[in-house]
């Protein structure tokens, strides 16, 4: 029990009573915390915008004896402007922080996944490509341990011609083996150059024909491995 600091990004909030909040937050150093921020509703508060969903903050913490702990101060450090004015990006954020919001443990520091969730938010602050969004999830299928197989088929073992991938199987399958969904050639080579460290690389590029088959594919993957449909995807998917 005590007062803790930590680096954070707000994830989530939820109405409580008549002037609070509770608050999921992504830490630095003790991985997926959830608290309450007494009075942020309040006209007169003076960081209840600091906690808003997709909010880069420092915050302070009491941890009680509950289940949840209290905030007690909290300080910006990026509010990601650039997204904020883009209801398209903003909701891109949004399905990166429902992932996460999934995976995250509940306790122990998380420093790797936090890391990758802050410069996945800047680079969306900074560009309105929608491989930012596939880049994300595959690196974090990646950081789970479970990014799909791309170099030979899953079924058989096969080199290739790699002609299908099955989300469900955990990756590409060859003409024999074929289940699942087509997957084009350029698709392939671009899921692999960004599973492979060159996801900076294909950002800089040009949109290319292929965004809208990788970030499907992305996107069934990481809706495959939570067993479930995110939230925010479907907002997307309306637009």
């Amino acid at each position: 029990m005590g007062l803790y600091r930590d680096e954070a990004v707000v994830l989530r909030t939820w109405k409580l009573g008549e002037a609070d909040r509770i608050v999921s937050l992504h830490t630095l150093g003790n991985g997926k915390v959830r608290g309450v921020a007494k009075g942020v509703r309040r006209t007169r508060s003076k960081f209840g915008a600091r906690l808003e969903p997709a909010c880069h903050v420092a915050v302070q913490l009491y941890r009680g004896r509950g289940d949840l702990d209290t905030v007690t101060q909290a300080e910006t450090l990026d509010r990601f402007g650039g997204l904020r004015s883009d209801p398209e990006r903003f909701a891109r954020a949004s399905a990166m922080l429902e992932a996460v919001d999934q995976l995250a443990p509940e306790a122990g520091g998380d420093p790797a996944r936090h890391v990758m969730l802050v410069r996945a938010l800047a680079t969306l602050d900074r560009s309105d490509s929608p491989l930012v969004l596939a880049g994300f999830f595959l690196k974090l299928l990646a950081l789970e341990g479970v990014q799909p197989e791309l170099d030979g088929c899953v079924g058989c073992g096969a080199a290739g011609p790699l002609v299908a991938i099955d989300v469900h199987s955990g990756g590409v399958l060859c003409r024999d083996c074929r289940q699942g969904r087509p997957i084009s050639p350029e698709a392939l080579d671009m899921l692999r150059a960004m599973l492979g460290g060159q996801l900076a690389a294909v950002l800089r590029e040009p949109v290319a024909e292929a965004a809208g088959e990788v970030t499907a594919l992305a996107t069934a993957a990481m809706e495959a491995h939570l067993e479930r449909r995110l939230r925010s995807v479907a907002v997307l998917d309306e637009r």
